[in-house]
């Protein structure tokens, strides 16, 4: 797919719900996703049932507080979001996910996000960020990986949740360890699992580097 394509395809749906993609920006070393998490590294979120008057309205507003208590937003207001590649959307990525068939690799983009913006309307309607208008799917995380934030739709509503230090978690590195071995899996996520090696190969090489350092 060229860079027109998905410009026209990916990058104006997003500008219409408020978030300017910033192409090739995403900073090294950051980790491929978020699983495995918690109920001690969560630090936040919310949940609102589909009833909820004014659920767009209410939805935008919880998760711009949370945004910025939990620091997803720099002082440029940017940060990442994580998007199936190619101009998959959201829905087909589930679709495949639940049918197992070969799983869409995701990939973060960085993002910034403008003066007016409608993440759980028109985000969630861009087929990008969700599904439809109120149901929001997506996962973001700030430029310096110190703050996660997920949204899923269940049956009866929308949850968010934000994890601190993702990167750092015991639970997540364990669960990221145990998928890059994974081979029983009825999802093909190969290349997903060569991503999270390569992340996880190049920490340990960090962290050798630093206590070589401190050992001087």
């Amino acid at each position: 797919m060229g860079i027109q394509e998905r410009e026209r395809k990916v990058y104006r749906p997003l500008r219409r719900a408020g978030l300017e993609v910033i192409p090739n920006a995403v900073p090294d070393g950051t980790m491929p996703f978020v699983f495995g998490y918690g109920s001690e590294d969560i630090i936040g979120g919310f949940s609102h049932p589909y009833r909820t008057p004014r659920l767009v309205e209410r939805l935008n507003a919880d998760w711009y507080d949370l945004a910025v208590s939990t620091g997803l937003l720099d002082h440029r207001r940017e940060f990442l979001v994580q998007l199936p590649q190619g101009v998959f959307t959201h829905n087909g990525f589930l679709r495949d996910m639940h049918w197992g068939r070969r799983a869409t690799p995701t990939a973060w983009t960085r993002v910034r996000l403008l003066e007016r913006w409608d993440i759980m309307g028109r985000g969630a309607a861009s087929a990008f960020l969700g599904i439809r208008a109120g149901h929001p799917g997506f996962g973001m995380m700030a430029l310096d990986s110190g703050v996660h934030i997920s949204c899923s739709t269940g049956e009866i509503g929308v949850d968010v949740i934000a994890v601190r230090h993702p990167d750092r978690s015991e639970k997540v590195l364990r669960y990221l360890e145990w998928f890059a071995s994974w081979r029983d899996s009825p999802y093909d996520r190969r290349e997903d699992q060569k991503r999270v090696a390569a992340w996880l190969a190049g920490r340990a090489l960090r962290g050798a580097g630093r206590s070589d350092q401190r050992h001087c």
